[in-house]
């Protein structure tokens, strides 16, 4: 084997693994309502939307280096878009996270037509911020959207008609259509972050003005992936609404913006499932200080300080770190014992 043909297998490697560990999320996801009460199936629920969130900030980020405060916007216009139709019972279910998708695309483009082209770094994310904000006092001033209490009591979709099909509030079988629909959504970021697409947003963070000088279009790229990562978020949303019942103007606050985030540096940004990791860790923290009033903020927040500082690469850069052999082990001579190994 060449030193061309590689780096080609080694990815393919990579990707085949990434679909093995997949697998066995929806497999174990699966058995879940089987060994847990409802209150953790309803965690585990959370736990896969909240993944595909972090997983859809990772595309700007991790790959092409954009840092957006304002993704909760699309995560809230999924929602309350997915609520609207549930209300009305107009559009079937398996339309109404595609339709939410669009949406959050659509929504992204035209903030990012006006983000992107006025700023980058720092302040392209105060500007998403910004945005972001205009959104949620939008929804909390909207008496369509139920202003401040949000829309409430809503009912779980079925899969067909009002006569036929298969109703989805009966027994766990939405835990099951938010595995089935979140494993096809990290599929599709898997699949993207294979495309050529991808590599040429890794050349332009590591470089904009060389990328631009060998011909990629640098803000169309840019505002093609910020148009993806929101129509991904818009989707996960859009899974809230049946999910909760409950649609609020929380879910565009700003406060939401972080949470990707947040799942994103404690996981490792480097790494593909380092959002899904983060999102599982803190929700685990989450369930595990419910009960600690005034207490449980702090006890993330110390979390992540420490992980910040003691661990800038995410849990999976400490793992990645430990399994490779220390640089001392790679050059100093081997021992007697060790050569007739």
């Amino acid at each position: 084997m060449n030193a061309a043909s590689a780096p080609v297998k080694r990815g393919v490697a990579i990707s085949r693994r990434d679909w093995m560990v997949l697998a066995l999320l929806v497999l174990v996801s699966l058995l879940v309502p089987a060994g847990l009460n409802r209150g953790l199936v309803f965690i585990a629920g959370m736990i896969w939307i909240n993944a595909v969130f972090g997983l859809a900030f990772n595309l700007l980020f991790g790959m092409s280096g954009v840092l957006s405060f304002g993704q909760a916007m699309f995560f809230a216009a999924g929602a309350y878009l997915c609520a609207l139709l549930l209300q009305s019972q107009a559009v079937p279910f398996v339309l109404m996270v595609p339709l939410a998708g669009l949406l959050g695309a659509a929504l992204a483009t035209a903030v990012g037509v006006v983000a992107l082209r006025r700023s980058e770094g720092v302040y392209f994310a105060i500007l998403t911020l910004a945005f972001a904000e205009l959104v949620h006092l939008l929804i909390a001033n909207t008496s369509v959207l139920g202003r401040n209490d949000g829309l409430a009591g809503l009912a779980r979709p079925r899969l067909g008609g009002a006569t036929w099909g298969l109703d989805l509030a009966q027994g766990d079988r939405f835990y099951f259509a938010i595995v089935v629909t979140c494993a096809l959504l990290i599929a599709f970021v898997r699949w993207l972050q294979g495309t050529p697409f991808a590599r040429a947003l890794q050349a332009l963070k590591q470089d904009p003005d060389r990328a631009e000088f060998l011909g990629i279009p640098v803000k169309r790229h840019r505002l093609a992936i910020f148009a993806i990562a929101g129509g991904v978020t818009a989707a996960a949303g859009a899974l809230v609404a049946p999910w909760a019942q409950i649609v609020t103007p929380e879910l565009a606050h700003w406060s939401n913006s972080t949470n990707p985030i947040l799942y994103t540096l404690l996981g490792g940004s480097a790494y593909f499932w380092g959002p899904v990791l983060g999102a599982i860790v803190l929700s685990c923290v989450f369930y595990a200080t419910r009960t600690l009033v005034g207490l449980s903020d702090m006890v993330t927040g110390l979390l992540l300080l420490g992980v910040v500082l003691s661990l800038p690469g995410g849990i999976l850069g400490l793992v990645d770190r430990l399994r490779r052999p220390a640089p001392e082990a790679l050059t100093r001579p081997a021992t007697p014992r060790e050569a007739t190994r």
